[in-house]
């Protein structure tokens, strides 16, 4: 083990089923790590000694699932491994402090995913990596001064009274076939105004 090493692990927002705890308990056995579980109708724990310390990780249950909660310091590289691959294979979220050397490097990952990575000296910070939004900042400021759905809206509503009084029309003379076709438009007109949250 090395004596320098630590990690603390802080938000973790992992969701997984029973299934993937007893693969981290196999894999931690493998590893030959001493170990002991118990369970609650609420709490499922897992007391990991690793060197001096003990290690209590705490699982939630939430319905038939289970989430991780609580910050952990590890300070055991393998441990360190077993509790990503953790975080990998349930993509979930977590925020990584690695402290090494005087300096602090932060994953903020998401979805099992880094999205940013950054090293802190002191009282500096760098940002060293950082995932590109699918949406940009630009492109939600356009969405938002875009007329086109206030435009498309008053066209909506005249076509609906439109369509409205082709209903009445037909209901009034009997024509039942026109009657079905115009309320499919109708209903097509719905479904474009909840779009439109109108």
């Amino acid at each position: 083990m090395n004596k320098s090493y630590e990690v603390e692990y802080c938000n973790l927002e992992l969701r997984f089923d029973r299934r993937q705890i007893q693969n981290l308990i196999r894999d931690l056995i493998q590893e030959g790590y001493s170990l002991y579980w118990s369970e609650t109708d609420v709490f499922f724990l897992i007391s990991v000694r690793s060197g001096r310390k003990l290690v209590k990780l705490r699982f939630q249950r939430v319905r038939n699932r289970y989430k991780i909660i609580g910050d952990y310091i590890i300070k055991d590289e393998k441990l360190s491994e077993l509790l990503e691959k953790l975080i990998n294979d349930s993509r979930g979220h977590a925020v990584v402090k690695r402290f090494k050397d005087r300096q602090i490097v932060i994953e903020s990952i998401m979805f099992g995913e880094i999205i940013r990575l950054v090293e802190v000296s002191g009282m500096e910070h760098r940002i060293i990596y950082q995932k590109k939004p699918l949406v940009t900042l630009e492109e939600v400021m356009q969405a938002f001064q875009s007329k086109r759905a206030e435009e498309r809206a008053i066209v909506l509503r005249y076509e609906l009274d439109y369509e409205l009084s082709v209903l009445h029309e037909a209901v009034t003379d009997g024509r039942e076939e026109d009657a079905a076709l115009s309320k499919e438009r109708l209903n097509t007109l719905r479904t474009e105004m909840i779009q439109l949250e109108l």
